[in-house]
């Protein structure tokens, strides 16, 4: 095995992992900057980033497959196989395809975020709490009654949701801290 068979490739692989490295860092600092921006916190950054990388991973994979010749003909043979199992995959889990898309989509334009006191108008379960955290598949509420409350991603979207003044909500989470420490303790 002689390396100067493979130096085009070499070449053409060293100049789409730099490429990529490159994107990759002027995607991360876009969205830390969109982040500081809009005023959201690191943890929900360092989800968008990890979505990021995985794209750009994906991406560079893809490429290295092409750039070391794989046999275009076996290629789209390997790639309807893949892609039949994974239409499979999400059409039995669409629900968590959607609330992924959900989280990065609303990550750039929803105008809530983590610690706003919220009001969803849901006809089946309306609920209504401050954001504890907002994940890749849902939010996190604390209610009024001092539940917990996941609320699906998607769902967010769909419904109409409206920001509620919070004081409301930390006075009555502050006498029910003080009347906690009233009761005798075992």
């Amino acid at each position: 095995m002689n390396i100067q068979d493979y130096s085009l490739q070499l070449i053409e692989s060293a100049i789409l992992i730099v490429v990529f490295i490159i994107l990759r860092l002027a995607l991360k600092r876009a969205v830390r900057n969109f982040a500081k921006k809009i005023e959201r916190l690191e943890h929900r950054t360092g989800l968008i980033m990890k979505h990021v990388d995985f794209a750009v991973f994906s991406i560079v994979g893809i490429g290295l497959i092409l750039i070391w010749g794989v046999d275009f003909r076996n290629l789209g043979l390997v790639m309807s196989s893949v892609f039949a199992v994974i239409g499979i995959a999400f059409f039995a889990q669409w629900s968590i395809l959607s609330n992924i898309t959900s989280g990065v989509i609303m990550f750039f334009t929803f105008p809530y975020k983590i610690g706003d006191y919220i009001k969803i108008h849901d006809k089946e379960m309306p609920c209504e709490g401050i954001i504890e955290d907002i994940k890749t598949f849902h939010i996190i509420l604390h209610t009024t009654n001092n539940e917990i409350i996941t609320y699906p991603n998607s769902m967010m979207l769909q419904k109409g949701v409206s920001i509620v003044k919070a004081e409301a909500f930390y006075e009555q989470q502050h006498e029910l801290d003080k009347n906690k420490k009233a009761l005798p303790h075992d």
